[in-house]
């Protein structure tokens, strides 16, 4: 496989590596795999116009209905799968990238997007041009479906209870996401918008939600003295937070909130293997645990299937409750953070509440990533006992961890360390850091 798919979809530059015939292809591909019926959405980006229907030709041209919701929060188009009874979902989205990109994420009707199995296969057809063309009379219909947000806005106000009045800010990010302050503002809660108008150019801020493209929503939200501000990417899939003093909570901080409400004793909560070890003291605190996973949303929904799981999160912002949909929540992660500062407190008191601690990260470059790799697993696995190499090489030390990963798109190894104190930190750091650079010089030695 050429690795056409990343751990979120196919993405990439438009007119590059992201194309009308691209898309044509994965509809196509799509159909012939006997996915009958095909719900279709997309995000604010003018691409988006020509490359969904081409998705949606490609559909037609092999058998498969298409059912269009247009613009819309890619949870919302995912939600909407088994409510139509189709047999998957597509988006054209490039989620959180640049304005140049967009790109195809496939969904199931659980809202788990596909896994590697399907999007090898979907993969093989394209590259080998294996398509199931219909016959001139058995081509697939094309219909509009207008309610999807509707839809997931009414899932929403049942998830949540808000009873008071919260002032909440809603970054939209000139994206799909308008549905969190519409919903928000049924609850009751007092909301003002930040990049309300929906713009596939993103000329409020980057698309990507985080410290430094929120910082006009920090200012907005400490000056207006609002409860807390709420930042969604281009698709709304991610959220991310800033808190009542205009500080922006810190990724793995959220991530431990969340999953610290989640869970109970006994209970587990999906995570990838760069997860902070901030996620595993605060759900030891109330008896639950951490099972860690290859990084991507995909894989944390997949863990998230298994009974004992009640909620998986990446740092990046995305935050998946099984109860509710596999797939990960923008708008539902903002009414369920409204909801907890509403009852609990403020944001402040309750991230402060969550350790923090000093990571180090670096990224090594490397003429052949596949063979260092190879060589750090040698070398780690003769050096070290808790060694897991589910994504890269994680270690677990005395004093913290460190994870060794390949780069999917560029010839790096990244290089993470995390302990409980910062001495510990460099100490973990330096040794991992050491480990690649013996396997880099081992490689060239072997090369030459």
């Amino acid at each position: 496989m050429i690795g056409m798919f990343g751990t979120s979809g196919i993405r990439g530059t438009v007119g590059e590596e992201v194309t009308a015939d691209l898309a044509l292809a994965v509809g196509r591909a799509v159909a012939s795999d006997g996915y009958e019926t095909v719900v279709l959405g997309r995000d604010v980006r003018e691409s988006g116009v020509l490359l969904a229907d081409a998705v949606a030709a490609g559909l037609r041209e092999c058998g498969a209905d298409v059912i269009e919701v247009g613009v819309a929060a890619t949870p919302t188009v995912a939600r909407a799968i088994d409510h139509l009874d189709a047999d998957a979902g597509i988006v054209v989205t490039a989620s959180h990238n640049p304005e140049t990109d967009n790109g195809l994420k496939l969904w199931t009707p659980s809202g788990k997007a596909f896994g590697p199995d399907q999007r090898d296969e979907i993969e093989r057809r394209i590259l080998e041009s294996d398509y199931d063309l219909a016959a001139w009379d058995e081509l697939g219909t094309r219909r509009q479906y207008e309610d999807a947000t509707e839809l997931h806005a009414a899932q929403l106000e049942l998830a949540v209870s808000i009873e008071g009045t919260p002032h909440v800010i809603v970054d939209i990010g000139n994206g799909a996401g308008g549905i969190t302050a519409s919903v928000l503002d049924d609850l009751g809660c007092i909301v003002e918008t930040l990049n309300g108008q929906p713009d596939g150019s993103f000329p409020g801020r980057p698309s990507e939600p985080n410290a430094e493209t929120l910082e006009s929503l920090a200012a907005m939200v400490e000056h207006t003295g609002a409860d807390l501000g709420i930042g969604h990417d281009g698709d709304a899939d991610r959220m991310m937070a800033i808190d009542e003093t205009g500080t922006f909570v810190p990724k793995d901080a959220l991530l431990a909130l969340f999953a610290r409400k989640a869970a109970s004793d006994g209970e587990r909560v999906a995570a990838p293997v760069d997860t902070s070890l901030a996620v595993d003291d605060a759900l030891a605190a109330v008896g639950a645990s951490v099972t860690r996973t290859q990084v991507g949303d995909v894989y944390v929904a997949e863990r998230a299937t298994e009974g004992d799981v009640t909620f998986g999160g990446e740092p990046s912002g995305a935050w998946i409750w099984p109860a509710e949909t596999l797939c990960p929540d923008g708008p539902l992660a903002a009414c369920k953070l409204v909801e907890f500062v509403d009852t609990v407190g403020p944001l402040s008191k309750l991230a402060g509440e969550i350790e923090q601690y000093p990571i180090r990260r670096t990224s090594i470059e490397v003429a052949e990533k596949e063979a260092v790799m190879a060589a750090v697993q040698e070398r780690v696995t003769e050096a070290y006992d808790d060694v897991d190499t589910l994504d890269g090489v994680r270690v677990e030390t005395d004093e913290g961890w460190f994870l060794l990963r390949a780069s999917g798109t560029e010839p790096l190894v990244r290089v993470t360390a995390e302990a409980r104190s910062a001495a510990a930190a460099e100490r973990v750091f330096d040794e991992a850091q050491a480990l690649v650079e013996g396997a880099i010089d081992g490689v060239e030695v072997v090369d030459q």
